[in-house]
């Protein structure tokens, strides 16, 4: 007995040894320092992708925008309104480097970005925004930027002074447009939402509040605040050369893959997801305006069919890096009835004189796309699941998202539109109004 005890004792000590060595190594292996996260490195692939979706979104205001819009206001009016699109190009370029691009997109505040990228301060060559370069983030950012006011021209088109436009643009970006973007995108170094907006978990993948709705209910703001154009109700306003709007609105679609997939900041399977989701609600909601004018107007016109498809963009906008092609259908079918409705029936129930839809197509547009978001979203695709993979609060959290842009923007453009009218006025005098815009602001017109 005594024996066959010292052979267990002899042959389990060199595994007790064994053990414990071990144990202690596992104990100091614990007690180091967590190995620090490798840091983000420049991806060339995705550069070039943001680079190619930064010209495409700058596309879409000059020449897009401009053309769409100028061949939907008379003749005596599109070089006034091309000239708009044209220098909010440059306005905001020059206040997004200053400070917009700073306030929007910095800082640790949920409520406004910090100072620390003033024009463009410590932003050196191998900066890095992720895996892009923080420039080209900048720049893809800016063009967003660009485009939001320049929508809100389309609703008070005809009749607002040029200085009036410049002004009012200026004081909107910083005091509108910079915040929400803060709200709703801006992120800490962890990728990780600082927006009070974004940490309640709003959905919008590439600009359904901060870009359309903004844009949509400033517009009806502003036509309201002018009131109509004279003639309005009576006189013949209808385009003066859709052939223009046509080539606008095609630039428009192409430009939009940029605007959405682009908002993926990576060449991904993401990015994939936004760019077909974009061309199935667009092609659904140009079919579902043009059935619905087909209908109750016996015929489909050629600015049915491109409105539709601008309403298609505008909904699906929200949801592209979030829905799958079944849910961007739907939405694209909804959204071109809606905003029919919101350009003809509403408009003229209510009486306001939105000159080219803005609220009709973009409002509308952009509130039924971010709502239908919390139904569509797709777990599998942008993290987030909505109703019909049973989150219905995330519907909730959409439509709070949606009543907080609606409500601070109406605000904020109301009191903007009131000062710029006290210290230069708004509106171009009757006889200008007249005469048309290009020639009564700019010396030019088209003959």
């Amino acid at each position: 007995m005594i024996h066959r005890l010292k052979n267990i004792i002899a042959g389990v000590g060199p595994a007790m040894g064994a053990l414990l060595f071990a144990s202690a190594a596992w104990a100091q292996e614990a007690a180091a320092p967590a190995a620090a996260a490798p840091a983000p490195t420049l991806d060339g692939g995705a550069t070039a992708w943001m680079l190619t979706s930064t010209a495409l979104v700058l596309m879409m205001t000059i020449p897009g925008l401009a053309l769409f819009y100028g061949g939907m206001v008379r003749k005596k009016n599109v070089l006034g309104i091309m000239a708009q699109s044209f220098v909010i190009v440059a306005l905001v370029t020059v206040l997004w480097v200053i400070v917009g691009y700073s306030l929007a997109f910095t800082g640790e505040n949920p409520y406004i970005g910090s100072l620390d990228r003033v024009l463009m301060a410590g932003v050196e060559k191998a900066t890095l925004s992720g895996t892009i370069p923080e420039t080209v983030f900048c720049m893809f950012q800016m063009t967003f930027a660009i485009i939001t006011p320049a929508l809100i021209t389309g609703a008070f088109a005809d009749r607002m002074k040029f200085s009036a436009l410049i002004a009012f643009s200026a004081l909107w970006l910083l005091v509108d447009y910079v915040p929400i973007a803060h709200w709703v995108w801006a992120m800490d170094a962890n990728n990780a939402a600082v927006g009070f907006l974004g940490k309640m978990g709003v959905l919008d993948f590439a600009g359904g509040t901060v870009v359309h709705i903004n844009a949509g209910v400033a517009g009806l703001v502003a036509c309201i605040v002018l009131g109509p154009r004279k003639g309005f109700g009576s006189d013949n306003m209808a385009p003066h050369n859709l052939t223009l709007s046509v080539i606008g609105a095609s630039l428009l679609w192409v430009g939009w893959f940029g605007f959405n997939a682009g908002s993926a900041v990576a060449a991904d399977g993401r990015a994939g997801f936004a760019m077909i989701t974009t061309q199935v609600a667009t092609a659904a909601a140009t079919l579902s305006w043009a059935a619905a004018e087909w209908i109750l107007r016996k015929k489909p016109s050629v600015l049915g069919l491109i409105s539709g498809a601008v309403a298609g963009l505008v909904a699906i906008t929200p949801a592209s890096g979030f829905v799958g092609v079944g849910g961007s259908l739907v939405i694209g079918l909804v959204a071109g009835v809606v905003c029919f409705w919101g350009a003809t029936g509403l408009k003229h129930a209510l009486k306001y004189d939105d000159s080219l839809d803005a609220f009709g197509v973009h409002g509308i547009g952009g509130i039924t796309g971010a709502i239908l978001t919390g139904v569509f979203a797709i777990e599998g695709i942008g993290g987030t699941g909505g109703l019909i993979e049973g989150h219905a609060e995330q519907v909730l959290t959409q439509v709070y998202g949606v009543a907080i842009t609606i409500v601070y923007t109406a605000i904020v453009s109301f009191v903007l539109l009131k000062l710029v009218d006290l210290v230069i006025g708004l509106r171009v005098t009757p006889e200008e109004e007249r005469e048309g815009l290009d020639l009564a602001l700019h010396g030019e017109t088209v003959h």
